[in-house]
């Protein structure tokens, strides 16, 4: 396994620019099984789940390329069967589901795995796909679903809005007979990118964005180019990197429109962010204050900013209190932050954060996707070596994180441990 090393206490200061979104990216690379013809994404992140969603489409018989940030996926001789052995590494794999029923009639899928930061049924998946039609029985680990001819249009309400179960519908409801209505959809950036990719291979999709989607069935979806969207998350990480080391950053591609619950919080805080014509300029304004942070569905703050936040108000004057109402088990990063010196309570899906003088650096273990990113912002802003264990979760979600930030000042390295 490998580790980051981080020799902290230096400001950041330069240009980064804003890999494609990761979470844009997996439903989009399945919604490309929905697709009679080859797809072309560009702006796709290097990552370990980008990687083990090609393997995954190359064994459901698609070909893929993936080369300089242009992935190509043609689903020729399209089979049915999502073996557990790479289902099990990530939590996306049972997005093969939807647009597998849809053009294949049936869908053998393994029960996924990905990040413990809680649980997250795929039960208003299967639910909402049997009201279209479709078939379900769980037999030796797996989802076996099938249906008779086509799937068939239906008003759909989710109990919440569920993103992975809306990206999964809107799949199936692209190729399915009739119209479908989604009742409390998801609203999440990446839910409307997924909407528009399927747009363009030719689906009659209109409300993405809302809580109420329409979608007019088609019989087929025709290939294309599309660009994937920038990722929100890791530009919210970039903006907590320059405040907390008392740097100034310039992202590029900052997708700043849906990040507007992050900035507020952080403006708040006291950091400067300001959109210009070079990108989204970003540094710590004033002396950093703590704030209260509630996570939310979009357009609410996102959970998967949670752990990032939680590391900045580490330092700031006063306390904070961050209450998690996404995921119940999404708070262990912080006895690795208490290791640094932060001073963290938890009470149950509450964390109250009083703000410390410095963090010191210390041997931390990531987790999951996102404590990994806090711990290596915590690393960055500590006096003396941080070593973060367990990256391959970081890896999950950050192209290369150490270049990036090696070339705007951080003295960060890789090692194997």
């Amino acid at each position: 396994m490998e580790k980051l090393v981080i020799e902290g206490g230096r400001p950041l200061a330069g240009t980064v620019r804003i890999s494609g979104s990761k979470n844009a990216a997996l439903p989009l690379l399945f919604a490309a099984l929905a697709v009679d013809g080859p797809v072309t994404f560009t702006n796709v992140p290097r990552l370990r789940d980008i990687h083990t969603t090609l393997k995954l489409l190359e064994i459901l018989g698609c070909t893929t390329a993936f080369d300089q940030g242009t992935v190509r996926v043609d689903t020729v001789g399209l089979t049915p069967e999502a073996p557990y052995d790479l289902v099990k590494t990530m939590r996306a794999s049972v997005l093969c589901l939807g647009p597998l029923l849809a053009r294949l009639g049936e869908a053998r899928v393994a029960l996924p795995g990905g990040c413990a930061i809680g649980a997250r049924p795929v039960d208003l998946h299967l639910k909402a796909l049997e009201a279209m039609g479709a078939v379900f029985e769980l037999e030796d680990g797996y989802i076996r679903g099938t249906c008779q001819g086509r799937l068939r249009g239906a008003h759909i309400p989710f109990d919440f809005p569920t993103v992975g179960g809306t990206e999964n519908l809107l799949m199936a409801a692209a190729l399915a007979e009739g119209e479908t209505l989604l009742v409390n959809a998801a609203r999440e950036p990446e839910v409307v990118d997924l909407a528009n990719f399927l747009a363009a291979c030719g689906a009659k999709i209109s409300g993405q964005g809302t809580s109420i989607i329409r979608v007019e069935g088609v019989e087929r979806l025709a290939g294309c180019a599309y660009r994937i969207m920038p990722d929100r998350i890791e530009a919210g990480t970039f903006l907590c990197a320059a405040a907390i080391t008392d740097g100034e950053l310039l992202l590029e591609d900052c997708p700043l429109g849906e990040l507007e619950a992050v900035a507020s919080k952080l403006r708040e805080m006291g950091v400067w962010i300001e959109e210009t014509a070079g990108g989204v300029l970003c540094r710590r304004g004033t002396e950093l204050v703590g704030v209260n942070v509630t996570t939310l569905p979009f357009p609410g703050f996102p959970t998967d900013m949670q752990a990032q936040i939680m590391a900045l108000m580490c330092l700031a004057k006063g306390t904070g209190v961050v209450k998690e109402t996404i995921f119940e088990n999404r708070f262990m990063h912080v006895p690795e932050l208490g290791r640094m010196g932060a001073r963290i309570s938890l009470d149950g899906r509450t964390a109250v954060v009083r703000g410390v003088a410095g963090l010191t650096g210390a041997p931390v273990m990531a987790s999951d996707l996102r404590a990994s990113a806090s711990l290596v912002l915590a690393g960055l802003a500590a006096r003396g070596t941080t070593h973060v264990q367990r990256i391959y979760h970081l890896d999950r979600g950050y192209e290369r994180i150490e270049n990036k930030l090696g070339a705007v000042g951080a003295v960060i390295r890789r090692e194997r441990e």
